[in-house]
C-alpha cells in the first residue's frame, strides 16, 4: 500500500484540511466518529493510503494538525468531523505568528517544530510502505509560511526519498489579507523550490471566481473556497485511493510533469464545476469534462494558460467512461491548440482513469497544468515585494526576530531567476537554439 501523511499548517491550512478530510471522509463511507458506513467494499480495500485503523474498527486519519496558536485547533476540534483525529496529533503553540514568517521559521515555530516531528516520525514508522507526504498551507501568513517551510525543509533532510507535494495558497492579486504578505510568501517560495517535489498552486481570487461566476454563488464563504480545493486535493490522490482502469500515483505525476527539478509549480483545476440550479440540464459527458478542464476559467490559480505554454498536463478522470473516448478527447485538444504546448516535449499529456466517481457526480476530472503562465504570479508577488524591500519596510520585524537582510536579497534573486527559467522555457527553441538548452536546467542549480 502506498500511504499518505498529511500535514497541515496553520489557519488556512487546517481549515482546508479541515474539509478535506471531511470530503474524503465521504467517499470512503466514514462517518464522523471514524466507524466505517459506507455501501460499497471498494471504499475500504484501500482505506489505508490515508487512515489508520485503530481498535474497535474506528478509522484514524493519518494527519498532523499544526498551529502556533490554539485557536484554529479548536475550530477543528468543534467541527463535524473535530472527534475523529488523534489527539496527540494536535499540536500547537499559544503564542501565534502574527504574520511574520521569521516567528514561525526561526523563533517561535523553531520550538515546536521538534514536536511536529517526533509526532511526523511516529505516524511514518506506523506505515507499511510510505510513498509521501502532503502539506497543506498558506505562504501568506506567518505560520503557514515560515513554520510550513521549515517542516518542509525537516521532512525533506529526514526522508530525501519520500515524495512532498504541497497544496499551497498564495496570495491573490485583488485579495490582500496583510501587507507584509509579499515577504511571507517570496521567502517561502525559495524554500518551496529546493524541498518541495509538487507544490499545486491555489488563489483565492480564482477560487472567488470560480464560487461567484460558475457556482453562481453571491456571496462565497471560505467554506466553499475550501471545498473547492479539496476536490482537487481528492482528484489527485484518487487512483492510489481506489481501482481503476488507467492508474497513477504521487511518483507518476511527478516524473510526467517535472521536466526540470525547480519548475514544480503546477495549476490545478477541477470539472464539472455545474451551479446547482443547472445541474439536472446538464448532462456530462467526456468532452464536456475536457474542455471544461482546458478552460481557463476553471482554474483555481488567476494566471491566464494562454499567456504561457503548457510543458506538461495530467488529467485524472473518474466514473465510468470508455479509455479511448477519453484517449481521444486529450489528442483532439492538443492538436487543435497545439501553439499553447511546447513542441520539444512530444505527448506532454498524461491520463489516468479511476472507476469510481465521488458522491453526487456520474462522472468528473481533475486537471493539474505545468504551465509556464504561471511565472505572471510569482511577477506580481515580485514587484509587491521589491517596493517594500527597496525601502525596507517593515523589515525591522524580521531582523528583530534574527533574520538577516541577505536572505531577502537572496529570495529576491531566487525569484527573479525563477521567472526568468520560465520564460526561457515559454520561448521554445527551434532545431538550431537546441544546443544552448541543452543542460540549462542543471545550470541553474548551481546558481542558487
Amino acid at each position: 500500500m502506498r500511504e499518505i501523511l498529511h500535514l497541515q499548517v496553520g489557519q488556512a491550512g487546517n481549515n482546508i484540511g479541515n474539509k478535506f478530510w471531511e470530503v474524503i471522509s465521504d467517499e470512503h463511507g466514514i462517518d464522523p466518529t471514524g466507524h466505517w458506513h459506507g455501501d460499497s467494499d471498494l471504499q475500504l480495500e484501500r482505506i489505508n493510503v490515508y487512515y489508520n485503523e485503530a481498535t474497535g474498527g474506528r478509522f484514524v486519519p493519518r494527519a498532523v494538525l499544526v498551529d502556533l496558536e490554539a485557536s484554529s485547533m479548536d475550530t477543528v476540534r468543534s467541527g463535524p468531523f473535530g472527534r475523529i483525529f488523534s489527539p496527540d496529533n494536535f499540536v500547537f503553540g499559544q503564542g501565534g505568528a502574527g504574520n511574520n514568517w521569521a516567528k514561525g521559521m526561526y523563533t517561535e515555530g523553531a520550538e515546536l517544530a521538534d514536536a511536529v516531528l517526533d509526532n511526523v516520525r511516529k505516524e511514518a514508522e506506523g506505515c507499511d510502505l510510505l510513498q509521501g507526504f502532503q502539506i497543506v498551507h498558506s505562504i501568506g501568513g506567518g505560520t503557514g509560511g515560515g513554520l510550513g517551510c521549515l517542516l518542509l525543509d525537516k521532512i525533506r533532510e529526514e526522508y530525501p526519498d519520500r515524495i512532498i507535494s504541497t497544496f499551497t495558497v498564495i496570495p491573490s492579486p485583488k485579495v490582500s489579507d496583510t501587507v507584509v504578505e509579499p515577504y511571507n510568501a517570496t521567502l517561502s517560495i525559495t524554500h518551496l523550490l529546493e524541498n518541495s517535489d509538487q507544490t499545486y498552486i491555489i488563489d483565492n481570487e480564482a477560487l472567488h471566481d470560480i464560487c461567484f461566476r460558475t457556482l453562481h454563488l453571491t456571496t462565497p464563504s471560505l467554506a466553499d473556497l475550501n471545498h473547492l480545493i479539496s476536490a482537487v486535493m481528492a482528484g489527485v490522490t484518487t487512483c492510489i485511493r481506489f481501482p481503476g482502469q488507467h492508474n497513477t500515483d504521487l511518483r507518476k505525476i511527478q516524473v510526467n510533469m517535472v521536466p526540470f527539478p525547480r519548475l514544480h509549480f503546477f495549476i490545478p483545476g477541477f470539472a464539472p464545476l455545474v451551479s446547482r440550479g443547472k445541474r439536472p440540464y446538464k448532462a456530462s459527458t467526456v468532452p464536456d469534462l475536457v474542455q471544461q478542464l482546458f478552460d481557463a476559467k476553471n482554474l483555481m490559480c488567476a494566471c491566464d494558460p494562454r499567456h504561457g505554454k503548457y510543458l506538461t498536463v495530467t488529467a485524472i478522470f473518474r466514473g465510468r467512461m470508455s479509455t479511448r473516448e477519453v484517449e481521444e478527447q486529450m489528442m483532439n485538444v492538443q492538436d487543435k491548440n497545439s501553439s499553447h504546448f511546447v513542441e520539444w516535449i512530444p505527448n506532454n499529456m498524461k491520463t489516468a482513469i479511476c472507476d469510481i466517481p465521488p458522491r453526487g457526480l456520474r462522472m468528473c476530472a481533475t486537471f493539474i497544468g505545468n504551465n509556464t503562465a504561471v511565472q505572471e504570479l510569482f511577477k506580481r508577488i515580485n514587484e509587491a515585494y521589491s517596493a517594500m524591500f527597496r525601502r525596507k519596510a517593515f523589515l525591522h520585524w524580521y531582523t528583530g526576530e534574527g533574520m538577516t537582510e541577505q536572505e531577502f536579497t537572496e529570495a529576491e534573486s531566487n525569484m527573479s531567476d525563477l521567472i526568468s527559467e520560465y520564460q526561457q522555457y515559454e520561448a521554445a527553441p527551434g532545431e538550431e537554439d537546441d544546443e544552448e538548452y541543452s543542460g540549462s536546467g542543471d545550470d541553474d542549480e548551481e546558481d542558487d
